[in-house]
């Protein structure tokens, strides 16, 4: 089975620049995307051509975040949000085929202003809650999406200057441990050893794609059987579908 994730940066965006003819090439089973920022009326027809079944969790917020999932397979159950005040944000999209379930997932950014930090942080809080409760489910669980956090210092090109800047806060950090400590693996760092420096997105100044200034903000996260039978990690940047670009791992289930 094979699963891609990738924020789109706007699906009309990412649309107009071929980011559909390269998916149809790719041959995903699963494609988790994140800040869509589209309801599902607005998305462009090619989608349609792709043939996957989709599901779609826009923001209320016209033009904002927003995630979709689609599969070839169409899921047994599918569940919008998880039971809290940011549901209206479009963040956490799951979808079960049978005991596999696949979370299409998009954590705030912090970036741009205290207050969205401490909203950030809050999320993060009861998303780590949503998580545990996951957990004891006993089912296998896939998270892919951009969760804005670069957890170690192999995981951003700039990590000396990048310490007080959210993305890369110790408080963010040390949440990322306590999410892997509750049963997950970041299954593309384990597969691609822990010095190896891969990036997931680029800032839009400073030719920072060109000189491949990047941080890893989007992951895999899986749970422990799935971790053992994943290979074949990758992530396309050759083409630019968005600031940031697809990842891609295959599990032999």
């Amino acid at each position: 089975m094979r699963i891609l994730t990738l924020n789109l940066n706007g699906i009309r965006s990412a649309t107009a620049k071929g980011l559909v003819p390269w998916l149809a090439a790719i041959g995903a089973d699963v494609i988790c995307l994140q800040e869509v920022r589209a309801f599902p009326e607005q998305v462009p027809t090619e989608w349609q051509e792709l043939g996957y079944h989709a599901e779609w969790y826009p923001a209320e917020k016209p033009g904002y975040s927003g995630v979709a999932l689609l599969s070839k397979n169409k899921p047994k159950r599918v569940t919008r949000g998880m039971n809290s005040g940011f549901d209206n944000e479009g963040r956490v999209l799951q979808a079960d085929f049978g005991d596999l379930c696949v979370v299409s997932t998009y954590i705030p950014s912090g970036t741009s202003s205290p207050e969205r930090l401490a909203i950030k942080l809050k999320f993060m809080d009861e998303f780590l809650l949503h998580c545990r409760r996951l957990r004891k489910s006993k089912r296998e669980l896939i998270f892919c999406g951009d969760f804005n956090i670069a957890h170690q210092p192999i995981d951003l090109k700039n990590w000396r200057s990048n310490q007080k800047n959210s993305g890369f806060l110790p408080e963010e950090r040390a949440w990322l441990t306590t999410f892997l400590d509750a049963g997950y693996h970041d299954t593309f760092r384990q597969l691609v050893g822990p010095d190896a420096a891969h990036y997931s997105w680029w800032s839009n100044r400073g030719r920072a794609r060109e000189n491949n200034v990047g941080w890893r903000l989007d992951y895999h996260f899986t749970t422990p059987a799935l971790n053992k039978v994943a290979h074949s990690p990758a992530i396309y940047g050759d083409q630019m579908f968005s600031d940031h670009a697809p990842v891609v791992i295959d599990y032999d289930v």
